[in-house]
């Protein structure tokens, strides 16, 4: 009985001694769970940021195409009106010039339909020079395939090394851009 006793009495012991470990245990693990809590919450809140960070960026990417967009129509549109207006101008300053044609149509009188020529020529040539536009300097000049369009060749001493000697048709400039290369004639 004895027997029974002390193992009634280690059991007995050996319980107590759990249920105190495991009541230390507790606040362990209430800490750690707290602990965790509070990590999950902080990493909610990290994740609630970044969404909201995310939102903002993805509202500024959408806005910025938007306005992209309405930048490229409004410049196509833009350009269109540009290219309508400078058309204007220039046929605008070249129609007085049909005008005086027109009027040489209807001239009788051999020498005043040459003196009107003249006159119109002249008026065609000072339009041009206002538009900006240059013609391509050409006889006794050297050939220069930047400006002109050899289209005949020929031998002749009296001449230069690639001389200009004939023009077979006037080449013009605006700037810097050719609008129309000189066919010419080159010597040697």
């Amino acid at each position: 009985m004895q027997e029974n006793k002390t193992t009634d009495t280690e059991e007995i012991k050996e319980d107590t001694e759990m249920e105190a470990t495991a009541k230390e245990e507790k606040p362990k693990t209430s800490k750690a769970g707290d602990k965790e809590k509070k990590k999950i919450k902080k990493l909610e809140a990290d994740l609630e940021e970044a969404n909201r960070r995310a939102d903002e960026i993805n509202e500024k990417y959408v806005r910025m195409l938007a306005e992209y967009d309405n930048f490229r129509k409004r410049s196509a549109k833009e350009r269109e009106s540009i290219y309508g207006d400078a058309c204007a101008d220039v046929l605008t300053s070249i129609l007085p010039v049909l005008d005086n044609l027109e009027r040489a149509e209807g001239c009788k009188d051999a020498e005043g339909l040459s003196k009107g020529l003249e006159l119109t020529l002249k008026s065609f040539r000072e339009t041009l020079e206002k538009l900006g536009v240059h013609e391509i300097e050409t006889v006794g000049k050297a050939f220069d395939p930047n400006l002109h369009n050899a289209v005949m060749h020929i031998e002749d001493e009296q001449y230069g090394e690639s001389e200009i000697t004939e023009v077979l048709m006037k080449g013009y400039t605006k700037g810097d851009k050719v609008i129309r290369y000189a066919m010419v004639k080159v010597a040697n």
